[in-house]
């Protein structure tokens, strides 16, 4: 054990602990600048709500984008068909050209998870159960991610968005106190953003305020109002394209300064738009969006590259959150919000209040206790376990992990972890000293005798804070986290730490001679050191 200046494991130690102190001083200090712990639901209040996902309806989108798979497929086939019309969950088509009859079984086949009856020419074409299934399962867990994203690039931090049943989604966000930005957020999540590009039935249309939508459906088509309300439009039920081909959105300014939302199409869906707008010249297509025209312009010539826009009198705000729904993408499936509740900002400064009160008074306690019963070695304990904290809560603010209440439970709950490796590592020094042992054999095999039992204690420890993490929800990841992270740290400052103060220390200690004073025991009986 080296006894001359400063030795590798103190120095270790220092800048762990000068890491800790720079790192969580915006948190302690409460200043603007560097990084603070963020503070989840139960602690700075916030949004709770429990989400349902309409998976029926994921089924009729799914055989949607189907059909236009099917168009697409047989357009650029030159496979003569009439429209494929959508109804209770099935597409019927008719094939016009009997020549095309292998060529068009062979293109269906490559579309996977349907079920083909055919009677002549006639088509009719669902979804498997087992492909009806996954899409059920796809909805919900697409639902959580598309939500996660939307509420993400919304500038949230730290939302809790996950799976709670088959159907149900739990969403937490922290921060949302205000009555304003609790009905954004809602309706940001509950937005479809479901784009689609519709072909005008410019031979029917002008009968579209008098038409039902059962005699729409009998032509193939379907009536959408536009977003005031004021104007009906008969459009083909089977869209020219969807979101689903969308790669990018944002917001723009059109000439007049006004917002407007543009887009851009992968190279599948600016083929099938560059294609249709081509054939198409002086009829109008309209710009679908959660079934809602927000314009139908008159096709002037064929547009390429794959981009367009969306306009309508958008307010700033509501570009940018449209503008985010379309970039995260569509809900496969609408949700329904089936529980809402608003986590008032007292309660979560009274469970800070509280943990930090439990924190302190516990820290407190049993720095007393250690420097009481082990005196300096207790007080070399006690500056681990600060180093410890301050670790901590430096590694969780500079990680960006946010703090709830469990959190703080395994906070506490660390401190107790962490001290307890100094007692065993002390208690096998006191041992070593009472034989007789000179105070750097002591404190040599004292670190190494007690290392067993400190490994196999934390092991344990971590394997089920590990388990806690992969099967516990939100709040119980929280305490699985700083529980890991403190004990992780603890067996870097109370044992790599002390050891390394002790090094430092060693000559002072040994020239003292008064074991009393370092270690709380009397002298060896032989007398040596």
């Amino acid at each position: 054990m080296s006894s001359r200046g400063w030795n590798h494991r103190f120095i270790i130690f220092l800048i762990a602990t000068l890491f800790g102190a720079i790192f969580s001083m915006p948190t302690f200090l409460q200043t603007e600048k560097g990084a603070k712990v963020s503070l989840g639901l139960d602690l700075q209040g916030g949004l709770y709500m429990l989400l349902g996902v309409k998976t029926d309806e994921a089924i009729a989108s799914k055989i949607k984008s189907v059909a236009i798979n099917i168009k697409y497929l047989t357009d650029d086939n030159n496979i003569i068909i009439d429209a494929p019309k959508v109804k209770d969950d099935m597409i019927t088509l008719t094939l016009l050209d009997s020549n095309e009859e292998k060529n068009l079984d062979s293109k269906l086949d490559e579309i996977d998870g349907l079920v083909i009856e055919k009677q002549g020419l006639s088509y009719t074409i669902s979804l498997s159960d087992a492909e009806k299934q996954d899409v059920r399962t796809l909805a919900v867990t697409q639902a959580v991610e598309t939500i996660r994203n939307r509420l993400d690039q919304f500038g949230l931090a730290e939302p809790t968005v996950a799976k709670q049943s088959d159907e149900d989604i739990l969403v937490e966000i922290p921060g949302v106190k205000t009555r304003e930005d609790s009905q954004r957020v809602k309706e940001l999540i509950a937005k479809a953003a479901h784009l689609q590009l519709m072909a005008v039935d410019e031979n029917r249309n002008a009968k579209a305020d008098f038409m039902s939508r059962e005699e729409a459906a009998a032509y193939g088509d379907v009536i959408y109002p536009d977003k005031n309300g004021s104007i009906k439009y008969l459009v083909k039920a089977v869209p020219v394209l969807d979101g689903s081909m969308l790669t990018k959105a944002g917001v723009a300014f059109d000439q007049n300064n006004r917002p407007m939302i543009t887009f851009s199409l992968n190279s599948q869906g600016a083929k099938i738009f560059g294609d249709f707008t081509g054939k198409n010249i002086g009829k109008r297509l309209a710009i679908v969006l959660d079934d809602v025209v927000y314009s139908a312009p008159v096709i002037q010539s064929r547009i390429g590259g794959g981009s367009g826009q969306i306009t309508g009198t958008f307010g700033d705000k509501e570009a940018s959150d449209l503008a985010i729904a379309l970039r995260s993408g569509a809900l496969l499936a609408p949700v329904v919000i089936l529980e809402e509740r608003s986590v008032g900002p007292s309660l979560g400064a009274d469970s800070v209040k509280a943990s930090s009160i439990a924190l302190v008074f516990g820290f407190v306690s049993v720095a007393l206790f250690m420097c009481f019963y082990y005196r300096l070695a207790g007080v070399i304990a006690s500056i681990a376990l600060i180093s410890n904290l301050l670790i901590l809560i430096a590694l969780i603010a500079f990680l960006g992990a946010t703090l709830t209440l469990p959190g703080m439970a395994g906070i506490v709950l660390t401190v107790g972890m962490g001290i307890d490796a100094n007692v065993i590592i002390n208690e096998r020094i006191r041992e070593l000293l009472r034989t007789g042992a000179s105070v750097r054999a002591a404190i040599e095999h004292g670190y190494k005798n007690a290392m067993s039992a400190i490994v196999d204690s934390n092991l344990t420890t971590v394997i089920v804070a590990i388990v806690l993490y992969i099967f516990g929800t939100g709040p119980i990841k929280g305490f699985a986290i700083t529980l890991s992270f403190g004990i992780f740290i603890s067996m870097l400052t109370a044992i790599l730490g002390t050891h390394g103060i002790y090094d430092l220390l060693i000559n002072k200690i040994e020239k003292s001679k008064n074991l009393v004073s370092w270690f709380g025991i009397k002298r060896a009986n032989n007398g040596n050191l």
